[in-house]
């Protein structure tokens, strides 16, 4: 089977771990200083159940609740992976935001998303706890996950569930609740 080419959006609030999550994922590397994001896209190979998919990571800059969702992330990308950091409310919120506007671009009821907790290794910071990430997720049926970029913590389980998320909006994979991963 030729692999499918996947374009997959990762969003949310600045300075949630976005790029971190994408360079440990691509390059197996945390990268500790911050440095804002316009765009970056990095790709990689990865296989998912038995199927080759060449996946396109679009990082994007920042967003808040004010910020004009970009029209270019609404056109091309098969699913969003929505960031926040386990630290602080106002990212959590934020996602929340996103999640919205990719709706109401989309035109659609739902989409295939991801929703990360990340910075899980600052538990004693953390402010959002992982029953609220559960619970917004579930009411999205999106799948969700906690996860550290600077540990390497869940970093590449959350680009195999944005697969499968798409795979099963796509009506390739029978409905579930986004837990099961092989």
């Amino acid at each position: 089977m030729p692999p499918k080419d996947r374009k997959v959006a990762v969003m949310g609030y600045r300075s949630v771990g976005k790029s971190s999550l994408c360079i440990q994922f691509v390059d197996g590397q945390f990268v500790d200083s911050y440095d804002p994001t316009i765009e970056n896209t990095f790709t990689k190979k990865l296989k998912v159940r038995g199927q080759e998919y060449g996946l396109e990571l679009v990082d994007t800059a920042g967003q808040d609740e004010y910020s004009i969702f970009p029209a270019q992330y609404s056109m091309n990308i098969h699913g969003y992976v929505l960031v926040y950091s386990i630290t602080s409310e106002k990212s959590f919120e934020v996602a929340q935001v996103i999640y919205d506007k990719i709706l109401d671009m989309m035109g659609k009821v739902t989409v295939p998303v991801v929703l990360v907790g990340n910075k899980n290794d600052l538990h004693l910071e953390r402010v959002v706890s992982t029953d609220q990430g559960r619970r917004l997720a579930d009411n999205w049926k999106a799948a969700f996950l906690e996860t550290s970029a600077k540990e390497h913590e869940a970093v590449n389980d959350i680009f195999t569930r944005a697969i499968l998320e798409i795979e099963r909006a796509d009506g390739n994979l029978p409905p579930g609740n986004g837990c099961r991963i092989s």
